[in-house]
């Protein structure tokens, strides 16, 4: 089946990679960017099924004008990706109201817009899928990347939701999770500019880790990630969670097994003096 797909974020990573195994496939595309030129070559190579669009998610006005661009083009939206995010380094407690607000921003609040505009098309038609791409930090968290964790988190109760909103209306919604993915996502991440030295001890192995996602030998190509999502949604079955990655398994496994009273006991913060 031919499907028209909306996926936000695709000048690099994940959404790139996706945007082309769909336009490789013989489906229709509208590739975003906020800089829709890094799509060029995508758009030079597959000149009948990618077609590209400015779209900074955290526009409303980008947002409604991508959304009508898709139909322009291909007459309706069956695949709403939500891929576009970011990322923020920092302790819960360096991490600004503004800075939490902008994480929120793109990983929460323009999915749930985007959504909102494209459901009516897709109750209207009888069939539609929203991909979610959240990640494994949306069940299991990490010292450092909190404010990105929560966006995360909120993003999978969102899809709970909908799945139960959506049920019987031919209308299916996903969460899908990577792992740990050869992008440099890691490298593109703002980070607070208040530096706690308490939390240097459990944070820094964290950023490392984030930095290097790249060059990790168990870090999954982005084509990997594309596979899976253009297979799950020609699925006749598609569930509302998809872990995707060679380790993705793995670290929500461990993440259900964390022994949290014994990682407090193993590392105690300093006693300090404050003022309040």
């Amino acid at each position: 089946m031919t499907r028209r797909w909306l996926i936000t974020g695709c000048s690099t990573g994940l959404g790139r990679a996706l945007a082309e195994a769909v336009a490789a496939s013989g489906q229709q595309v509208l590739a975003t960017a906020r800089n829709p030129e890094t799509l060029a070559d995508l758009r030079d190579r597959y000149p009948s099924t990618l077609a590209t669009c400015v779209l900074d998610v955290r526009d409303p006005d980008d947002c409604h004008n991508a959304v009508h661009a898709a139909l322009a083009r291909y007459g309706g939206v069956d695949v709403l990706v939500n891929n576009a995010g970011t990322g923020h380094f920092g302790a819960v407690e360096e991490v600004t109201d503004a800075e939490l607000e902008a994480q929120l921003a793109v990983n929460l609040v323009a999915p749930w817009r985007l959504t909102r505009m494209v459901l009516p098309l897709m109750r209207a038609q009888g069939f539609g899928d929203i991909v979610m791409v959240s990640s494994t930090a949306g069940r299991v968290a990490m010292p450092g990347l909190g404010a990105y964790a929560v966006g995360k988190f909120a993003l999978e109760g969102l899809v709970e939701t909908l799945a139960l909103e959506l049920a019987g209306t031919g209308v299916h919604v996903t969460a899908v999770e990577p792992g740990m993915f050869a992008t440099d996502w890691g490298n593109s991440l703002s980070e607070s500019a208040e530096h706690v030295p308490a939390y240097s001890g459990v944070i820094e192995p964290v950023r490392a880790g984030v930095r290097a996602l790249k060059s990790l030998p168990i870090s999954s190509p982005p084509e990997a990630f594309a596979a899976a999502v253009v297979r799950m949604v020609a699925a006749e079955d598609r569930p509302v969670r998809m872990p995707i990655g060679e380790d993705s398994w793995r670290m929500l496994l461990d993440g259900a097994q964390r022994d949290y009273t014994a990682l407090l006991n193993a590392r105690p913060l300093p006693a300090q003096a404050v003022s309040v």
